[in-house]
């Protein structure tokens, strides 16, 4: 299949995370996927160390049973006191945005084990609980961003993907549904993976730079 016509900046600011618009109807050909990971084995990765690795669940039963731990582990986290806290903004424009994302989100919860691929993105390199801090940046720098590099390379084929983690609050019933060994291998992320409805999506809503940016030291 041949890729989408984005520029580099094109690709960086509109890969999204697509929900409403993932067609769960139209199946992921394994050659696309293949390609996919091919791309995110090119992104960085400490000591060279090929550590990250990609379960990627098509089986109907399987995906069903993981949407329905997904289902439930969204269902607690929307009653915990960080959920209002990552919903409120400050402006009727922002929280406009936030709603939205709010909205698609839970429509996720309900229809994940419908998206004709699950990607789980795992790091091999040992489980991060309990470790220093630098511990277990440096045990996810590998997975993190090839799980980036996977989600570009799918928008690029007009694929769609959404970043969560909410999953992770039940990671050891994922574990069992897929085999995935618990005890030595740390899942990072869930996805899923289709094609969209249309490729028309544009850069969300962000501060200027000069916002985030903090020129020498912290309080500059």
């Amino acid at each position: 299949m041949p890729v989408l016509d984005l520029t580099p900046d094109a690709l960086l600011t509109t890969t999204r995370a697509v929900r409403k618009r993932l067609d769960f109807d139209a199946p992921v050909p394994d050659e696309l996927v293949r390609e996919c990971v091919a791309a995110a084995l090119q992104a960085p990765s400490g000591s060279n160390e090929i550590t990250m690795r990609f379960v990627v669940v098509r089986d109907a039963a399987m995906r069903k049973a993981i949407g329905e731990v997904y289902a439930r582990c969204w269902d607690i986290y929307v009653n915990l006191p960080i959920a209002a806290r990552n919903l409120k903004r400050d402006t009727p424009e922002l929280q406009a945005q936030q709603d939205r994302v709010a909205d698609s989100a839970t429509y996720l919860s309900q229809h994940m084990g419908e998206a004709p691929v699950l990607v789980i993105g795992c790091t091999a390199s040992g489980r991060v609980d309990n470790q220093p801090a630098v511990s277990t940046v440096s045990m996810l720098a590998n997975i993190m961003p090839a799980m980036w590099n996977f989600m570009l390379a799918a928008r690029a084929r007009g694929l769609g993907t959404s970043w969560t983690t909410i999953h992770l609050m039940m990671e050891q019933q994922v574990a069992e549904i897929t085999g995935i060994p618990f005890d030595s291998v740390q899942q990072a992320c869930l996805t899923p993976l289709a094609f969209t409805k249309g490729t028309d999506f544009r850069p969300a809503l962000r501060p200027e730079p000069d916002r985030v940016i903090h020129w020498d030291t912290w309080s500059s």
